[in-house]
């Protein structure tokens, strides 16, 4: 290997072996990128080092952005389908997926080359290259051909990610057992699609691959799909999943596993303590990420790794002086916008500022299925545990004129309030374009509103939104449209 006195970054500027910059942030997704925006947005000098050539990381290229272009055509199939019930025949519905793959990839090749438009602007040097901690203030990188350079720095913002994390006895081989990477390319669909993880991502695969054709089983030891739901919802989802056809298997516990040639053989123990075989010819296992820490030197440093996150303080400061860390590698909810807020915050305290903490109790939560599901804030059953005198109101899309013309009704909304002071707790919600409705929620929950305060809110008519100004009507318990 060689040592360069600078490289090339895709923004036209370089890194030069004597300068010392004010952040080095590793890792360019949601996280990574955005604390390399306002870093620089605060007058500091940036480095941000990324491994693949593309910027983005996974939510971009390999997760949040490609899956939901691909549930978005599996929306238009479904709506095309049905569209003589609207008025609209359509002849010889049928999916392409080479077209859906195309317009999926034209999604991600979009939204990471915005990207790279946004470190230009921001000023921000792109360094490719594995990043890793060479000692404080030291940030070694090496590229795809080897050679090594070496970035100073005063601050290190730590952003590396994560990836699927297999079962035991399961490896990834991208044939038969699949991981959500493999998932999001595969050249045609399978005849049947066996699910391990009934959380967000099994979820949305299980209702990508069944309307695209598969017959689908999906697989939860959980009581529950969306064992982090309210209870209430994710039965909902389960029925809704079980009427269009798909095997769901809930508290079933994987007992035994069998990889042939020909598909793959699951034995299952089931809640009630009996056994049950699945059999299909694919197998997608989506239990769990891994976080990405493996290899960058934090041991060294004195770091010590917790189930093998970065543990972090309010505004996302390690153990060691001038190390930072955010998003899927520190113990906090693996989503994109938490990385995002969590960049933020990090930046922010590396500039000098006193960021305010993220509340962890209010991140949103969303799933892109058929249906959605949405939810902020407590669950019923959470608020009981915590000694709120609780008091519901929920409202069926069945009954909302915008769903009866959009002729997608299934679902309701549920708020959750304290029934003493009427302040708002929780909203959980499935149903149509529920991931859009949710950031009233968002709002009514920072800003402490009451069930009556949202009752109050004029919301236009006909929208879906009205669901949540009925629900808080059903909560003060004078409904008008039930």
């Amino acid at each position: 290997m060689t040592s360069r006195d600078s490289a090339s970054s895709r923004n036209g500027t370089t890194v030069r072996s004597g300068d010392v910059l004010d952040v080095v942030v590793i890792g360019a997704g949601p996280g990574g990128y955005a604390a390399a925006i306002r870093t620089a947005q605060l007058g500091l000098q940036v480095a941000l080092v990324e491994r693949d050539n593309r910027l983005g990381g996974v939510c971009t290229l390999r997760g949040c952005i490609p899956t939901k272009a691909l549930l978005h055509t599996a929306d238009v199939l479904e709506d095309a389908r049905h569209g003589g019930e609207l008025g609209v025949v359509a002849s010889e519905v049928r999916l392409d997926l080479a077209a859906a793959h195309a317009f999926k990839n034209r999604v991600v090749e979009k939204n990471s080359a915005g990207v790279g438009f946004l470190m230009k602007k921001n000023g921000v040097r792109v360094v490719q290259g594995f990043g890793t901690l060479a000692g404080p203030g030291r940030v070694r990188v090496t590229d795809s051909r080897g050679e090594v350079q070496e970035l100073q720095t005063r601050h290190v913002l730590l952003a590396t990610g994560s990836a699927p994390k297999p079962l035991p006895g399961l490896p990834f081989d991208g044939e038969r057992v699949l991981s959500s990477d493999h998932a999001l390319e595969l050249s045609r669909v399978p005849g049947s699609l066996a699910i391990i993880g009934g959380g967000a991502v099994g979820v949305e695969f299980a209702s990508l691959y069944s309307r695209f054709g598969s017959r689908v089983s999906l697989i939860e030891m959980m009581p529950h799909l969306l064992p982090l739901e309210d209870v209430d919802v994710s039965t909902e989802l389960e029925r809704s999943l079980r009427r269009r056809g798909l095997e769901v298997h809930t508290g079933a516990k994987l007992e035994d596993s069998r990889v042939t040639p020909n598909g793959v053989t699951l034995t299952l123990r089931t809640a009630d303590g009996g056994t049950r075989t699945v059999e299909a010819e694919k197998l997608l296992v989506a239990a769990g990420r891994r976080p990405l820490t493996e290899g960058l030197g934090l041991e060294a440093l004195g770091v010590k790794l917790e189930r093998g996150f970065v543990p972090v303080d309010g505004r996302m400061r390690t153990s060691v002086p001038g190390l930072y860390a955010i998003g899927d590698i520190v113990p906090t909810p693996a989503l994109a916008h938490v990385a995002t807020m969590e960049a933020i915050v990090a930046a922010e305290a590396i500039a000098g500022l006193e960021p305010q903490p993220i509340d962890y109790a209010q991140v949103p939560s969303c799933t892109y299925s058929a249906p959605e599901v949405a939810s902020i804030g407590l669950t019923e059953a959470r608020a009981r545990e915590r000694g709120f005198d609780v008091r519901v109101g929920r409202f069926p899309f069945s009954a909302l004129g915008k769903a009866r013309v959009l002729d997608h009704t299934e679902g309701f909304v549920k708020l959750v309030s304290d029934a003493r002071y009427g302040e708002l707790l929780g909203v959980h919600l499935i149903g149509p374009h529920v991931t859009e409705l949710l950031a009233e929620a968002g709002v009514a929950l920072r800003l402490e509103a009451t069930v009556e305060e949202l009752a109050r809110t004029m919301h236009a008519h006909p929208t879906l939104s009205e669901v949540i100004h009925e629900a808080a009507e059903v909560a003060l318990g004078h409904p008008l449209h039930l």
